[in-house]
């Protein structure tokens, strides 16, 4: 998929308002519950885009070389996703909508975090003031927790599993691009591998499965429409789109979502849980616009090669 800028940001667009709907259509579950919900959605994923990749790649053979031909940083991205996969569902069953989206949102710091203290990577001063204020924000959440006020303590530590282990799966890939400038993990079929680790391993525990008809019927949306196809699109929207211009627009998820569950559901977030993630997103849309600001007043300076 060839995209101009202006419709790769619509496309931006469209992925996280998909994105946005896993909070309010788990509210709507009758019977499935803990890991029964990972294991419908991450299953109904691995088939969907088994299915897409194949038809996309000429036939299942040929999406079989692709994977044993992917080398060790695919499959430990693959990884990554399954934990992911995993504990964003999870964190969405014992916490409000809410406190899940705000702590995922930190995983560009977390990978700025990882990446200096494993590559090395120099921090712009602006990067450490939006560490520190969204740790800020973060503290105010947890702090409302340990209270004994807010939503339960113990969602945000498994949400927490989420940006850590996106941030360890980029730095995985820049040091496998430092080493090895030739190779390139295949992120499609990481996203494919780590949906059918994130099933197998949640089915054993699941079992017996009580989910009634309606809540699979809800969690195999959530595979297609939520996770497979804005994979498949963020992927060609990020060839356009400059990193921070991606991050920026990916913060919309958690402005949809939580809106979302406030019209959709019961559910409203705390006055905590409103002022921590006002300091994590103000922090963050501040750090990657300067920074897209930055790379555009440079490429305005330098002018055509």
């Amino acid at each position: 998929m060839k995209l101009s800028h202006s419709r790769a940001v619509l496309v931006m667009l469209l992925v996280t308002l998909l994105w946005s709907i896993a909070g309010v259509v788990s509210r709507h579950l009758e019977a499935a519950r803990s890991f029964e919900v990972t294991f419908w959605r991450s299953a109904a994923c691995a088939l969907a885009l088994l299915v897409i990749l194949a038809r996309q790649r000429g036939g299942l053979r040929a999406l079989w070389r692709g994977i044993g031909e992917g080398g060790a940083l695919m499959w430990w991205s693959g990884l990554c996703w399954s934990v992911m996969f995993t504990a964003f569902m999870m964190a969405l069953t014992l916490t409000t909508v809410a406190n899940v989206l705000i702590t995922m949102a930190l995983a560009p710091l977390f990978t700025a975090l990882i990446s200096r203290v494993w590559l090395g990577h120099r921090l712009a001063p602006r990067t450490w003031v939006a560490i520190v204020v969204a740790g800020a924000g973060i503290a105010w959440m947890f702090g409302s927790q340990l209270s004994g006020e807010g939503a339960p303590l113990l969602g945000t530590l498994v949400a927490l599993t989420v940006p850590i282990g996106g941030a360890i799966m980029w730095t995985l890939a820049q040091h496998n691009v430092r080493q090895h400038p030739d190779q390139r993990a295949d992120m499609l079929l990481a996203v494919l591998i780590g949906a059918v680790i994130s099933s197998l391993l949640t089915l054993p525990p699941a079992w017996p499965l009580q989910g009634t008809l309606r809540d699979i019927g809800l969690l195999s949306m959530l595979g297609v429409v939520q996770l497979a196809i804005p994979c498949l699109l963020a992927v060609a929207a990020g060839k356009v789109l400059k990193a921070p211009e991606a991050s920026l627009l990916g913060l919309l998820e958690i402005i949809f979502g939580v809106t979302w569950t406030w019209l959709g559901t019961a559910e409203s977030p705390t006055p905590a849980v409103l002022g921590g993630g006002a300091l994590v997103i103000g922090a963050l849309a501040a750090n990657e616009a300067l920074a897209l600001f930055g790379s555009r007043r440079l490429a305005a300076a330098t002018g055509p090669a």
